[in-house]
Order: structure tokens, then C-alpha cells, then sequence
């Protein structure tokens, strides 16, 4: 079976979350399975960068917005990848400083909407084999907003491959005005209500709701979630009359990469048998990389960690309130990874300025410090308000750190409350600040019986959650 997995990042070329960690891990899962994949992502300038090699497939010559693109076709390969990497080389529209989706300054780039739908025609072309490499995919699984537009585009051929779409966070929805379609040209059948329109707009991500013969979201919760008002973020009815074609499939994490026995970013590497040497050395390390002066006291202490995007959705305002009757009425110390929005990084800043000791800050995303943070500390904090799936509370899982969530989409499916058998972590159900404290105060309670505590790590470092499982419902749903 052939699949072409189509994604705007996949790390380590490209990530700005955990779309580029599953767009690697999937692949390379359905890969061990016996598919024969290709994954197509934009030739960014700062993927170019990263690349040793490339040879050019060919060229396509692809019309949108009353203008002519010659784009090139490039295959590469990579020490971290063991199938072939496809890329869209379009110089005007992607070879630029910045993210995937804004500029250096953080904001949205004005022609998104053009690179990529541009981006998604060039993978339709590629799905029909319009440059006669013999090889032409059963499935295109086409992720999140910025790939919507290829089960569109696809839908006007004949004999086109079945599509299967992924909504990894329908928060994100793609939307551009009437006047921008119309600028690109797209065809005209598509704006109605049963096509891209949404509210008087265009929605890429409707686009592949609709046009797609199987819709994917991330975990089992949030597929029902995203079928209620609260959580659909205006597209509940379409998904709710289209639930015979969605499916919550779980995501995993590539136990390769995240595995604290053998991990190349941490300094000392530790299993469940080395499981207190080895995260209190991790501790030591990432408390003085941090600029802390640690004592027997410190290293005592219960450290919180959080690695994010620093926005309402992840709850980081909720800590941010909790942070001083946390600091006041405990010895805990806190430490946080993460870009976001301006005024969260700065209320941070702030509580690190009059807690030097105590709160830890890095506005930035390190992949080696977030490895170190998650080997490092004895809780994760995560309460999200929402959350499709999430991943870091599965690298915490995975390095015996017990996460503390909202019970919401992905965390609910993941982390067992420790009032249940085979617990792995705090789970609260209502995302209010209030909740949030009750709930680290039971943490950090519970931190202090030594073992009571081993007893969590070890349930949770026993979890599987690696993509097997995963994969091999994604080939039911491919078959």
C-alpha cells in the first residue's frame, strides 16, 4: 500500500508543535508496518538549510491567483529518516526567515492563504503522479488546516486516491475572506455551505472536512468533544453529521526518540532501576543550567515543569494566578519552556525577576532543554484548557514524571488519577484556577510519601503509549 503523508512541519526539519513530532513518528511507525510512504512538507528555507543533498523529481508549472508558479520538486533524504522526503521548492512563497506560518516579528504571514494553498495544489499534482514517477498513492493522509485544500483539489479528477484528513487542533481553522478565494481563483463550486464557506469565509480546514472520504482527530475524547458546541469551534454541526467518516485515533510517541535509558540530550541517562539517581542528577543539571544554586534543600524540593506554547488554551494563566500562593505556602520550585504571547511571556519574566531562586523562564523553544526539563522535574503541569491529544504529558509518562491535567480530550485518555488503580498522575475536572491548586496541593502531599511516589513513576514509565498500536488503525482505516 502507498501513502503519501502530506504535512506543513515535520521535525527535526521543521516544528513549531506536535504536528512535527507525529508527522516524523507515523510515518516512520506505518513504515515498520510495511507501507511504502512518502512525506511531503513546503522547502522552507530554514528545511533547505538543514539538507546535505537533493535531487530535483521535476518541475510543476501550477496556476492559483491569476499567476504562473514553476515550483520545483525535490527529493531528500535524512540520517533521521529511513524513507524518502518530498519537498515543494517555491522560493517567492516559502524560501523566507521565520516560522512556517509567521515572520520574524510573530506575525502571520499576509499571503498564507496563497503558500499554501499553492502547497496543497502541488501535492494534489503529485497524488495524480502528474510528473510520471510511477508511483502514485493509494491514500493521501493530508494534516491539520494548511493541507485541507488537497482533498478540494483532488475531488475534481476522476480517479484520484482516497483522502484521508487529521484535525490536530480545530482551534486552528484556516480561515481567509471571500475576497482572498476570490483573489486565488479557486473554483467557485467550492464557496457554499457544503463546501469552504464558513460564515461568510473561507475555512481550509472545512475543506478537509468535507472533501475528504475519512476524517482523523487525534484521540478517542476529543472526537466526541469536537461534536459539541463547546468544543467545535463552529464546525460541531458539520462534524456532527459526519461522524460516520470521523474517528479518534490515539497518538503515540516514538519510544527511540523519548527514552530516558538512552536519550543523547540528557546527561545522565536512568530506567526504572536507576529511577531516583537518575532523575535527581537530571535535577542537579537542569537546576544549574538554569543558573540555580543548588543545595541538599533544592534538590529536595518537589520542581514543577511546563513545556508549551505560552497562550490560554494551555492554561499557563491559570498557573500564573496559582504561582503565589504555590510559592508562599510551599517549597516548591517552578520551571518554564515556551514562546507565546507577549503578555504571558512577560508575567513570567516577572515572577522569575522576584523569584530568582524559585521560577525558572526560557522564552524560546530548545528541543535539548525540554528533554532535560522533562528528565529533571518530579511533576509536569499541564492543564489545558483544551486539548486534542497532547504529547508532553507522554514524554513525562515515559521519563517518570507525573503529569498534573485538566481532564479534557487527549490528557483524559492518557493519565489515571491517583485515586484509581494503576494510577500515573493528578487529574482535576474543572479548569479553574482554584481546581488547579487543590490539585498540585494533593501532588505535592503525596510527593513527600517516598513510596507512594516510586510506585506512580513506575506505573507511569510501564505505559506504552509507542505508535503501534496507532499505526495499525490507521492501516484499518487506509484498507
Amino acid at each position: 500500500m502507498k501513502i503519501l503523508f502530506a504535512s506543513s512541519e515535520v521535525w527535526p526539519l521543521i516544528k513549531t508543535g506536535g504536528l512535527g513530532d507525529v508527522a516524523y513518528s507515523l510515518p516512520h511507525a506505518l513504515q515498520q508496518q510495511g507501507i511504502d510512504i512518502r512525506i511531503v512538507l513546503p522547502a522552507y528555507q530554514d528545511v533547505l538549510k538543514k539538507l546535505k543533498s537533493f535531487q530535483i523529481l521535476g518541475w510543476l508549472t501550477l496556476k492559483l491567483a491569476a499567476k504562473e508558479y514553476n515550483v520545483r520538486i525535490l527529493q531528500t533524504q535524512h540520517e533521521k529518516f529511513s524513507l524518502p522526503i518530498w519537498l515543494v521548492d517555491c522560493a517567492a512563497l516559502f524560501d523566507r526567515r521565520g516560522n512556517p506560518y509567521s515572520n520574524l516579528e510573530g506575525h502571520d504571514w499576509s499571503d498564507n492563504a496563497e503558500r499554501f494553498a499553492l502547497f496543497s495544489l502541488a501535492v494534489a499534482r503529485l497524488a495524480m503522479d502528474d510528473l510520471n514517477l510511477a508511483w502514485k498513492p493509494d491514500v493521501v493522509h493530508s494534516n491539520d488546516w494548511q493541507t485541507g485544500l488537497i482533498s478540494a483539489f483532488l475531488d475534481q479528477e476522476a480517479a484520484h486516491p482516497k483522502r484521508v484528513f487529521t484535525l490536530h487542533n480545530l482551534a486552528y481553522g484556516g480561515y481567509f475572506s471571500q475576497q482572498e478565494f476570490q483573489r486565488l481563483q479557486l473554483p467557485s463550486q467550492w464557496w457554499s455551505p457544503e463546501g469552504v464557506e464558513f460564515y461568510g469565509n473561507m475555512s481550509m480546514i472545512k475543506a478537509g472536512i468535507i472533501y475528504s472520504d475519512q476524517v482523523t482527530t487525534v484521540s478517542p475524547r476529543y472526537a466526541k468533544e469536537i461534536c459539541t458546541p463547546e468544543f467545535g469551534y463552529g464546525l460541531a454541526g458539520v462534524l456532527l453529521h459526519r461522524q460516520y467518516k470521523l474517528t479518534g485515533i490515539l497518538n503515540g510517541i516514538d519510544p527511540e526518540v523519548w527514552n530516558p535509558n538512552t536519550d543523547p540530550l540528557l546527561p545522565y541517562h536512568y530506567s526504572t532501576k536507576q529511577l531516583n539517581t537518575g532523575k535527581r542528577k537530571n535535577k542537579q543539571a537542569l537546576l544549574e543550567s538554569n543558573g540555580i544554586k543548588v543545595t541538599k534543600e533544592t534538590l529536595a524540593a518537589p520542581l514543577l515543569g511546563m513545556v508549551s506554547r505560552l497562550v490560554e488554551q494551555k492554561g499557563v494563566d491559570m498557573i500564573i494566578e496559582a504561582m503565589p500562593q504555590l510559592l508562599e505556602n510551599s517549597n516548591a520550585n517552578f520551571i518554564f519552556i515556551g514562546t507565546g504571547h507577549p503578555s504571558i511571556e512577560a508575567q513570567l519574566l516577572e515572577l522569575k525577576q522576584h523569584h530568582p531562586q524559585r521560577v525558572m523562564v526560557s522564552i524560546e523553544y530548545s528541543e535539548a532543554k525540554a528533554h532535560l526539563l522533562e528528565a529533571g522535574c518530579d511533576l509536569f503541569m499541564m492543564p489545558s484548557r483544551f486539548e486534542p491529544c497532547g504529547l508532553n504529558q507522554l514524554y513525562s509518562l515515559r521519563y517518570g514524571t507525573l503529569p498534573i491535567v485538566h481532564r479534557t480530550g487527549g490528557l483524559a485518555d492518557t493519565v489515571v488519577d491517583v485515586k484509581s488503580d494503576n494510577a500515573t498522575g493528578f487529574v482535576f475536572d474543572t479548569a479553574t484556577t482554584k481546581e488547579l491548586i487543590k490539585t498540585i496541593q494533593r501532588a505535592l502531599t503525596l510527593f513527600s510519601d517516598k513510596k507512594r511516589w516510586n510506585q506512580l513513576q513506575h506505573n507511569a514509565m510501564q505505559q506504552d503509549f509507542s505508535w503501534n498500536k496507532s499505526a495499525l488503525k490507521y492501516i484499518q482505516l487506509y484498507q
